[in-house]
């Protein structure tokens, strides 16, 4: 059981404070370890000078002998010796649990069972699969099948689907542009063959790209594939002009009813500082040394 549980750094105190005859003291770093310890009667904890002293219960040292908290056991034993009585109301067939499903609500919740109690919901489910005993548009879901708690649900599989929200539509984008896009034209103009970084921000009539050399051609694409969907769509891609501090101000933007949604396309980099190498290092030095 989970309140029972014992951390890595928990059972490494509770082994430390066994292998030691008398009281032991906590360091304060682990203060919340061993409360937690105590909190599962694993330790018992007194006050002494100015801080607290740990043994070891009985109950500690079960735990360590068996890898089991006593009372984890007892509770084990106990949920065994009821398991006949809590099997007897699981249902006989598929035909009940489903009946019983549609009483519930849709959901019924059996309580960590036994090993028998959750074999006969097992029979009960599977006989309900196999024997068509869900009701048509329906499914009946399972979960806890081997631990914890059994939780059944009947479905209804077009409710299910209508709630669902509608799937994002995908834009494919172009490997090759065959046909590009006037602005994509006039962009590819207005790069140039600059080996270094591509800006077209501030350009008339051209996308506002800012991107590395290598991957202007895929930025390109991007672009292609975008302005073609929202064309598609009933969309415009509108180039812009605006005067700021008394100079021109070229953009683009996504005109949809009459709003305008500026499109640029930026590639987001790292600065990495400077370390030179041994061998630069060198030459600087020898440059230094031989210089007139």
């Amino acid at each position: 059981m989970v309140k029972y549980a014992v951390s890595a750094p928990q059972a490494d105190l509770l082994r430390e404070l066994a292998a030691v005859s008398d009281a032991v003291r906590i360091a304060p770093g682990r203060t919340q370890v061993a409360w937690a310890l105590e909190q599962r009667g694993l330790i018992k904890r007194t006050w002494r000078g100015s801080g607290h002293v740990a043994v070891v219960t009985a109950d500690g040292r079960y735990y360590l002998k068996h890898g089991k908290h006593p009372r984890q056991v007892q509770a084990e034993k106990e949920r065994l010796e009821g398991d006949s009585a809590q099997a007897a109301p699981a249902p006989a067939d598929g035909a009940e649990l489903v009946s019983r499903l549609q009483s519930a609500s849709g959901t019924i919740t059996v309580a960590d069972p036994a090993p028998r109690t959750r074999g006969r919901w097992r029979a009960a489910y599977y006989d309900a699969l196999h024997h068509r005993h869900v009701p048509e548009g329906h499914k009946v879901r399972w979960n806890g099948r081997q631990r914890g708690d059994c939780v059944f649900t009947l479905v209804n599989e077009e409710a299910e689907k209508a709630a669902q929200p509608p799937p994002v539509p995908s834009i494919d984008v172009p490997e090759v542009l065959d046909r590009p896009h006037p602005l994509v034209r006039a962009t590819r103009k207005a790069m140039g063959r600059s080996q270094g970084t591509v800006d077209t921000r501030g350009r008339a009539e051209a996308i506002p790209l800012h991107v590395s050399r290598p991957l202007a051609d895929r930025a390109l694409q991007i672009m292609q594939a975008l302005l073609t969907e929202a064309e598609n769509r009933g969309y415009t891609a509108e180039p812009q002009t605006d005067l700021q501090c008394g100079e021109a101000l070229h953009t683009l933007a996504i005109v949809i009813r009459g709003r305008a949604f500026p499109l640029a396309l930026t590639e987001r980099t790292t600065k990495v500082p400077h370390k030179p190498t041994p061998k630069a290092s060198e030459s600087v030095i020898s440059a230094s040394r031989y210089r007139p």
